[in-house]
């Protein structure tokens, strides 16, 4: 049952080069952006056989599963949100999995957590207070989210105000229409400003692909959004009709391929909305290493946007020690 061997070093142990330094970004370099083309059709046919290309199992399948839970944005953006369901979630991101099973799998000494707890700015102050010293960074949704329709100085005020109570993560929504009106330089300053605004805060930048229409408008926004600084771009803020697919996934990181083979800066990506299940993180970490490479499945280039991915991932292993699986009410947090 143990992982604790050459499985967990491959899939799931650290990465093969140290920390990167951030996307500074560029200048807006528009010929580039406007020369984009995306063959639609090469995509769907990629995005259909990546996960047929490659199959896990057994012990290996739980190492690239203990990983994807390290992937993890923990997330709760409800209405109802209060300190103390905060408070739950912060608990199970610094314990995600049961000790019995980590214990069962070799791995209990690893100090397995998510990547981050993502909150509403109301709640930014509960998260840091809950989290404080464990190093789960507190991350939050900004700029007017879900919409991003607010006035500018506003989308911007809100920016620092979370920075200010703590948050180490600020994920930032787009103005859909400058991508939908192609007004990149409109896009590109946007963005800048929130950067500024971030200061030493990383910047995810949500697209909110499903409103975008094509293809191109994704990977035309993706490069835009680099250009402009983002640590990570995002799919979706997941209150979208369509939320995050593995055809628009592979456009993003196809641009995230290209803008790094001409500037030589790593940026990260973020799959929101929709991932419900170990299936799910299974497929978009295959994308990963097929598309990107190793060093894309470390959680300084790979999150994952869910609230119930968790229960799933757990319900899954608990299956590779047991050979039985648990009631999801037996994992209310995930």
């Amino acid at each position: 049952m143990s992982v604790r061997t050459e499985e967990w070093r491959e899939a799931a142990g650290p990465a093969p080069s140290g920390a990167l330094p951030r996307n500074e970004g560029t200048e807006l370099i528009l010929d580039w952006v406007q020369a984009a083309r995306v063959n639609r059709s090469a995509v769907e046919r990629r995005a259909a056989t990546l996960t047929t290309r490659r199959s896990v199992k057994k012990q290996w399948q739980a190492a690239w599963l203990l990983k994807a839970i390290t992937l993890i944005d923990l997330t709760t953006l409800a209405g109802d949100d209060t300190p103390g369901r905060v408070r739950r979630l912060c608990a199970k991101a610094l314990n995600p999995v049961r000790e019995d099973l980590l214990e069962a799998l070799g791995v209990a000494d690893l100090g397995i957590t998510v990547g981050a707890v993502c909150v509403y700015h109301e709640m930014v102050p509960v998260a840091v207070q809950a989290l404080r010293g464990s190093g789960v960074p507190v991350a939050a949704v900004s700029t007017g989210f879900p919409a991003g329709l607010s006035p500018f100085p506003t989308r911007v005020e809100e920016i620092v105000r979370s920075v200010s109570a703590g948050a180490a993560e600020i994920d930032v929504v787009i103005s859909r229409r400058l991508a939908l009106t192609h007004d990149w330089q409109g896009l590109y300053e946007e963005l800048r400003s929130f950067r500024e605004a971030c200061g030493e805060a990383h910047m995810k930048v949500i697209l909110a692909t499903g409103e975008l229409g094509t293809l191109r408008n994704v990977y035309r926004a993706s490069l835009v959004a680099m250009m402009a600084g983002a640590d990570f771009v995002k799919t979706s803020t997941g209150k979208e009709s369509v939320n995050a697919t593995l055809p628009v996934s592979l456009t993003m990181v196809r641009a995230i391929r290209d803008y790094y083979e001409r500037t030589g800066q790593a940026v990260g990506f973020k799959p929101a909305g929709g991932l419900r299940t170990a299936k799910d993180a299974m497929a978009w970490m295959i994308l990963m290493r097929e598309e990107l490479g190793r060093r894309w499945l470390e959680p300084d280039l790979l999150r994952f946007g869910a609230s119930s991915l968790l229960a799933d991932i757990e319900r899954q292993l608990e299956h590779h020690v047991t050979g039985r699986y648990s009631a999801f009410h037996r994992h209310p947090l995930g």
